[in-house]
């Protein structure tokens, strides 16, 4: 468990780390000594409430400088104000002299006060500027960033023009600072932002829960950064010893989430949280800041996504929708590219796994072209106002484009239906003849969610090879002809299933997937011999790419929530009902030669937890409620089954 905990803190946390200290190196720990001073404060919030605050300030008090904070529940380690940072990820802002500062949360590390996750924002706030005491109750990240930002105008060598940042959980807090109404924060970027933990964030997607993930997660970050528990040196929790194979035996062994809260006797909040509140009701809706909340946005806006983010790849296009919407007059834009988890912040080379995208891909083009010349422009007075609206990367051309402000509007057009056809195929033409494909979903031995076995959650899955899949008897796959002209999609997917149970609820996992052509290989494709140094420079896979089936979007719909997410119903067994859902935005070309396919599965274990597949509350039920279960998807022209595609007319 330990190992897969470290794997994912290494890409949950968002202060980049990434440069090692090296007498060369000048933006190692020691060398940032020579030009930059450090202090550590703890910042008065409104309520009384200090918050521990790491600011690093140039020596070069000459001219005025930008500030560019971070606010995180993770770590401003290291602490003491001999000991910097490694600023590699912050070169450009260090080359430009800003003042960067970054501050642990109220609740977490050295920090005072009591941490929320996903803390609600507070509308209509009062504010009691003589007593503290009156505030308490009145304050959220909103107004915690206004009094962060209110004391650094008034206390460091600044401009008046702050920017914020974070990635993840802090991209959660740049958004409640885009609400913080503070005149000196003129921009933020909040980058994967953690928005919605019911429809499509960490926690839940479309009412499943996420499994491995979250339990992996939670006790690390609930316990060990903890204030109370850091400042008392009790950083170390004996987990219970429930992780001692790979993910999927582990998980399976375990069973059922009621087995899992019980190993943790109850001790880790958050999992009782999630217990407490099965189906979309008034907790998830008040702690969801883009519902109802993003309106009035002052400060520009970048928001930065990865289209392939196994977190949270739902917040970035919601983030961004719900500001184009709620708050027309935003200076906003949107940047999705190929991304994992933060890659954009890290070291994305052209190659990612299986994968080539490209030299634009690289976390160097986006630092050069899109965040610093963002902040720069807002903060420095430098450069070109940023283009407004949407750039957004196409997973299969390699290419950006920029489309403006159309992007909500073409991700909310209309779509073209692909439908399933019993004889396995998948086209625009509905079916003729009645017909269904059937498959049996056994809890007992769900779908693996990846081939391979691991002790945690790759963040390669999202653009795995799914012949694997294809080869199970419980994953329908639904395959188009070699496509003979391009095949561009633009937006968001949405799913008609019409399906016919044997029992009274069950998950639906759909893939949109391209299949490459049976010759197909980096080698030829980019244009470099085998073993050349060409190649060994670009780092190509020895991986057989013919026939790859690269999995471009997979969501996942608990069956029992397809007419409303805060009132559950059973299925009929053996009544033909329809299930419809949404996917995360795509942007993808499927190139001539090669084939769009359809897989439906429903298990995608242990990424999602099982479902029983009885209608029941599966966190707090037992073993006896998981039953193998018959599934039919019908493909007939009064009740045809199709995937509808946002296709860019040619």
């Amino acid at each position: 468990m330990k190992k897969a905990i470290i794997l994912l803190v290494s890409f949950a946390i968002g202060i980049s780390l990434s440069a090692q200290p090296s007498s060369q190196n000048p933006y190692s720990g020691e060398s940032m000594k020579e030009t930059y001073t450090k202090t550590e404060v703890m910042i008065p919030m409104r309520d009384g409430v200090k918050l521990f605050t790491a600011i690093y300030e140039p020596k070069d008090k000459s001219v005025k400088h930008p500030i560019l904070m971070e606010r995180t529940c993770y770590t401003v380690a290291p602490y003491g104000e001999d000991k910097f940072m490694n600023f590699g990820g912050y070169a450009k802002y260090v080359d430009a002299g800003y003042i960067l500062v970054f501050q642990d949360v109220r609740g977490k590390n050295m920090s005072e006060g009591e941490f929320e996750e996903i803390r609600a924002y507070i509308e209509n706030k009062q504010y009691n500027k003589r007593k503290a005491a009156k505030n308490i109750g009145q304050t959220d990240e909103a107004s915690d960033t206004y009094d962060t930002v209110e004391w650094l105008v008034n206390n460091t060598n600044n401009n008046g023009c702050v920017g914020q940042k974070g990635i993840s959980y802090p991209g959660f807090y740049t958004t409640m600072a885009a609400l913080s109404g503070h005149p000196a924060l003129k921009a933020v970027s909040p980058q994967a932002p953690v928005t919605d933990w019911y429809m499509g964030d960490d926690v839940h997607h479309n009412g499943a829960f996420m499994l491995a993930e979250m339990v992996a997660f939670q006790p690390w970050f609930e316990y060990s950064m903890n204030n109370k528990n850091v400042q008392a040196g009790k950083r170390d929790f004996k987990f219970p010893e429930l992780f001692v194979s790979d993910v999927y035996s582990d998980y399976l062994r375990i069973g059922t989430y009621s087995n899992i809260t019980a190993a943790y006797a109850d001790s880790l909040h958050y999992l009782q949280t999630v217990r407490e509140h099965p189906d979309l009701d008034e907790y998830w809706v008040s702690h969801t800041v883009s519902k109802g909340h993003l309106h009035d946005v002052k400060p520009a806006v970048m928001v930065v996504g990865g289209l392939f983010d196994k977190e949270d790849c739902y917040g970035a296009f919601d983030v961004y929708k719900t500001i184009e919407a709620e708050s027309p007059e935003t200076e906003l834009s949107l940047i999705e590219g190929p991304w994992f988890h933060g890659a954009w912040d890290r070291s994305m080379r052209p190659f990612w796994a299986n994968m080539y995208f490209g030299e634009e891909a690289t976390s160097e083009y986006y630092l050069e072209n899109f965040e610093y010349p963002f902040f720069a422009y807002y903060l420095e007075g430098k450069g070109e106002k940023p283009k407004q609206g949407a750039t957004v990367f196409d997973s299969g051309s390699r290419t950006w484009t920029y489309y403006g402000h159309e992007w909500p509007e073409i991700a909310q057009s209309a779509t073209t239906p692909f439908y399933l056809h019993a004889d396995g195929s998948v086209s625009a033409e509905k079916p003729r003849t009645a017909g269904s494909v059937s498959y049996t979903s056994d809890p007992a031995k769900p779908v693996p969610y990846r081939s391979q076995i691991e002790t945690g959650i790759s963040k390669d899955y999202m653009i795995d090879d799914q012949r694997f899949a294809a080869q199970r008897p419980d994953v329908v796959c639904f395959q188009s002809e070699v496509l003979k002209d391009e095949l561009t999609l633009r937006g968001e997917v949405s799913v008609d299933l019409h399906v016919a149970l044997s029992s009274t609820d069950a998950d639906f996992i759909v893939k949109i997937i391209d299949v490459y052509p049976d010759n197909f290989s980096w080698y030829s494709e980019l244009g470099v011999e085998p073993y050349s140094d060409e190649a060994r420079e670009l780092e190509i896979p020895r991986y057989v790419m013919a026939g790859y089936q690269f999995l471009v979007r997979g969501e996942v719909m608990r069956g029992k929530y397809r007419e409303s997410f805060s009132d559950p119903k059973p299925f009929t067994p053996g009544e033909v009902t329809k299930v419809h859902f949404t996917m995360p935005d795509v942007s993808h070309t499927f190139k001539p030669g090669h084939r769009l396919m359809i897989q439906i599965q429903s298990s995608w274990f242990p990424l999602v937890d099982r479902n029983p597949q009885t209608f029941c509350n599966i966190f707090t039920c037992d073993e006896s409620a998981y039953v193998k279960e018959d599934i039919t998807i019908e493909c007939s022209p009064d009740a045809a089954s199709c995937v509808n595609l946002p296709v860019v007319a040619r």
